[in-house]
């Protein structure tokens, strides 16, 4: 089933795609029983609504520490604050968290969130900041601290581009795990991991959404879509490798919250995820997305 994307949806404002358009071929049923076990599955913790409202708070934090110029002058502290809510670069960042390293990813946001209304230089800006960075494996979550700084400084122009959305170079993602081909595990998808194809995979899934009730925060039940897809799959490997990044499974939403980043704070102590070179936790106080 290949869905129809609409430019005339009535919740998104859509930039004009200077790329050739990507031709998608999404699975409606899989997306459809992953809106089902979305829906079902966040009761738990008070709806679906409330992790849509989880995600819009951590939109106003990005735009509330990096916005009206203050990324030029943002501390580390703040910038730490930050990336709690961003699970693949809390586990990776520690080395940066000192006076150069943070000096090097203060520039790099600068230059990022420059003019950020032109999203005709959107590929470029995230090359650009990557390149400040050495190109290994260590440094991926680079690629990550930059696509979603984008996505939740302004999320209406830039959707989200992480690696776990869509990695064409390893042929992983939630993108691979909604693809509509009976022999998938044995292909290689024909979508490149741009701009222009992330803003045609949203477009499809609002689409997709508006068509099964939803009319508004589509974005961030776009961002909840494609974590819960992404989340079956780590889910269907069991004991691989993947496990060394999540913790043992508690319940049917942990995976679709590390991925969003909404799993960053211990809410009674203020205790986050975020470590520093030493091993020592950092405490951040009054920010708890999902109050759990």
């Amino acid at each position: 089933m290949q869905l129809a994307a609409s430019s005339k949806h009535p919740s998104v404002r859509i930039p004009p795609l200077e790329a050739a358009r990507p031709e998608l071929d999404l699975s409606g049923p899989i997306l459809l029983r992953a809106l089902e076990n979305l829906t079902a599955g966040a009761e738990a913790l008070g709806g679906i609504e409330r992790y849509v409202q989880a995600l819009s708070l951590k939109a106003n934090l990005f735009k509330d520490a990096l916005g009206e110029g203050k990324v030029q002058s943002l501390e580390l502290e703040a910038f730490m604050g930050l990336c709690t809510f961003m699970s693949p670069v809390r586990r990776r960042v520690a080395p940066y968290l000192d006076a150069k390293g943070f000096d090097l990813i203060r520039g790099g946001l600068v230059t990022l969130l420059d003019d950020t209304k032109d999203t005709s230089r959107t590929d470029q800006r995230l090359a650009d900041f990557c390149k400040l960075f050495p190109d290994d494996r260590k440094h991926a979550f680079i690629r990550d601290l930059a696509a979603e700084t984008l996505h939740y400084f302004d999320p209406e122009r830039y959707p989200l581009m992480c690696r776990w959305v869509w990695d064409a170079g390893t042929n992983t993602g939630a993108l691979r795990e909604m693809w509509f081909a009976d022999d998938v595990d044995h292909i290689i998808i024909p979508a490149p991991d741009n701009y222009a194809m992330f803003l045609v995979l949203r477009q499809e899934l609002s689409e997709f959404l508006t068509k099964n009730g939803v009319f508004s925060n589509v974005l961030f039940y776009v961002d909840l879509l494609c974590a819960q897809v992404y989340s079956h799959y780590i889910c269907s490997q069991g004991g691989s490798y993947l496990r060394t990044d999540f913790s043992s499974e508690q319940d049917p939403m942990q995976y679709t919250r590390r991925l969003l980043g909404l799993d960053g704070v211990e809410p009674r102590s203020g205790k986050t995820r975020l470590k520093s070179i030493d091993g020592t936790a950092f405490i951040l106080e009054d920010t708890n997305l999902l109050g759990q």
